[in-house]
């Protein structure tokens, strides 16, 4: 059986988890970082903004570049994130897939992933929790994941 992946991530870390079933622990599998999600945006471009020049020769007003820094990163690392999803996927390796993200890198996630990759998603949180312990994390995911004690016939 192909196992359910979970992905938990934010500007900076995705960390990925498995589940055999509904009712198994979580298992950190793999860890994807991203430094430059930390950076200011004077720490991510090179240079000052340069300047256009005034009608009349003097003085200019400064170019406002038309991709913001921390959006550029943010999109390269959920390219990263969504293109392990699908290698993922193409090996046969998932069964379902569980996003939990933050609000903003959640939305820009579920635009980067493949069609095929899309229909494997069967639940998704917006929440940070990146930080988090695997077992608080999957308290988390459960409209979908079930409680892992066994079941009592009483």
């Amino acid at each position: 059986m192909k196992p359910i992946m979970i992905i938990v991530a934010d500007s900076v870390v995705a960390r990925i988890f498995t589940a055999e079933t509904t009712r198994s622990p979580l298992v950190e599998i793999n860890t994807l970082t991203h430094s430059e999600g930390r950076l200011h945006d004077r720490d991510l471009t090179s240079d000052l903004s340069g300047k256009a020049a005034g009608s009349s020769g003097a003085g200019g007003h400064a170019y406002t570049p038309s991709t913001d820094p921390k959006a550029f990163e943010l999109r390269d690392f959920v390219k990263q994130i969504a293109n392990y999803v699908e290698s993922a996927r193409k090996a046969n390796q998932v069964s379902s897939l569980l996003l939990v993200a933050a609000p903003t890198m959640l939305g820009e996630l579920r635009n980067n992933l493949s069609d095929e990759s899309k229909k494997l998603i069967v639940f998704s949180l917006g929440k940070h929790m990146t930080d988090q312990r695997a077992a608080d994390v999957r308290s988390h995911l459960s409209d979908y994941l079930l409680d892992e004690s066994p079941l009592t016939v009483e």
